[in-house]
């Protein structure tokens, strides 16, 4: 510890993010002097405009699908209804009970809580204001922002951090994106009662998992009525009143309440003043760091969305303790190890994979690589007349069947991933599982039982 000051601290953390937090309470725990800054909402992306409402907003998606097919099991649902401003008010109400435990925990931690934009000075020091603070060590964790294309009438959408303020349900609905995000919120809005279209560019959705995920989830939308149209390129917004035309190479659209932007996300680094560092960044202006997090300023390191590494609260989370761990806790070699990171999607049923997909294996490993997989409709689809089918898939590597990869669409994927993702890390071959015995009748079986 430098000195009493409160200007001059041991370690600066510029983002209260997830990953931020983590990094900064860890720090704390080392007993070192912290301050932490954040020009918005502690808690970040996760809390505020994304993983917490999502699934908040997700629960009650499952709970209309669940009432859409009650009556085979012998309810009688009738005409129900949905109150989007109670389910509004429910996520934000929860939301400033987190955005205050946050704050408690950092004060019961004496982590000074800095409101505004930082801006480097030099890599030892930043300004916030108009006060400088000085630090040792300073970690970025700034997290990312939605894109917005550069088309005529694009402002006329809204992007995801918009979607949690509306103030009604939309009626009818485009969304513009195939990754995780466009996935969730066209499910959200399809099971609550909109008219979904989902717009892809390519001629896939979710193109960075497996093939097998990309068609079973493709078949789960359209079913439910989301319409998907592949290939699709936005050309052009144009609003009349309170509704929206929207221009395609393919068709038109119009009468569209809203048109969401899905199409990818940018790292948070304007007015960082960046140049007076020796901080490099990638083409798409991710910060570069090395293995560590550290960025080509030794003193100077990089967490999360704003690294462009698996954008994901749990990685940050974990970046930001072994990094602190490492700075402050004596474990000169800790870090975080990017291989198998478990993920869900949030889609209606979910998605869950950890590990390589089966193209990513074959590119690696050619011919050493087998799959097994199982397509069938659940249990619980069976009775409720839904013909999609989930799938389970396990990746192999060589003679031993090293699990590489695990990759599961189906209800309770999100729950059951975790065992199977701390499987997988500790090596778990074919053969482990074929010596499990099964849960019957369950999704996770179809796991230990395929050939």
């Amino acid at each position: 510890m430098k000195t009493e000051s409160k200007k001059e601290y041991d370690l600066i953390v510029i983002g209260a993010g997830s990953g931020g937090l983590a990094a900064a309470q860890r720090a704390a725990e080392h007993k070192q002097r912290v301050a932490i800054v954040e020009m918005d909402q502690l808690g970040g992306t996760c809390v505020n405009r994304g993983c917490i409402p999502k699934k908040i907003y997700w629960y009650a998606a499952e709970f209309a699908y669940d009432m859409r097919y009650s009556s085979t099991l012998g309810f009688e649902a009738g005409d129900f209804k949905h109150n989007w401003h109670i389910l509004q008010r429910a996520s934000k109400e929860y939301i400033e009970k987190l955005n205050e435990t946050y704050r408690n925990n950092l004060t019961q931690k004496n982590i000074d809580i800095i409101y505004g934009k930082a801006h480097f000075e030099n890599p030892k020091k930043i300004k916030v204001g108009k006060e400088e603070l000085e630090a040792g060590q300073i970690i970025i964790a700034c997290g990312a922002a939605p894109i917005v294309p550069d088309i005529p009438g694009a402002e006329f959408g809204i992007t995801s951090d918009g979607f949690f303020e509306l103030t009604n349900r939309p009626k009818k609905t485009i969304i513009v994106g195939s990754g995780y995000i466009a996935v969730e919120l066209a499910g959200i809005l399809n099971a609550l009662g909109s008219d979904v279209k989902l717009l892809a560019r390519k001629n896939s959705i979710l193109r960075k998992f497996d093939q097998s995920i990309q068609s079973t989830v493709i078949d789960y939308l359209v079913e439910s009525g989301v319409e998907v149209s592949l290939n699709t390129n936005v050309l052009a917004i144009n609003k009349d009143n309170s509704q929206l035309l929207v221009e395609t190479d393919k068709e038109d659209y119009s009468s569209v309440d809203t048109l969401l932007w899905a199409v990818g996300r940018k790292p948070s680094i304007s007015d960082l003043g960046l140049e007076r560092t020796k901080i490099t960044r990638d083409k798409n202006n991710f910060i570069q760091v090395n293995r560590y997090q550290t960025t080509k300023d030794p003193g100077v390191h990089a967490i999360g969305d704003i690294v462009g590494n698996h954008e994901l609260t749990p990685v940050a989370i974990a970046a930001g303790r072994a990094l602190s761990d490492r700075l402050f806790g004596g474990k000169e070699n800790e870090r975080l190890e990017y291989e198998n990171i478990p993920t869900v999607i949030f889609a209606h049923p979910p998605v869950g994979t950890v590990g390589m997909s089966e193209e990513e294996a074959r590119a690696a490993h050619g011919n050493k690589v087998k799959t097994y997989e199982a397509n069938f409709v659940s249990l619980r689809h069976s009775l409720t007349g839904i013909s999609s089918k989930a799938m389970v898939k396990l990746v192999c590597l060589g003679t031993e069947e090293i699990i590489i990869g695990c990759h599961i669409v189906g209800q309770g994927a999100d729950e059951l991933l975790q065992g199977f993702a701390v499987a997988i890390k500790m090596g778990a071959q074919k053969k482990d599982l074929d010596n499990t015995v099964a849960i019957h009748p369950t999704l996770a079986e179809e796991l230990v039982t395929l050939r």
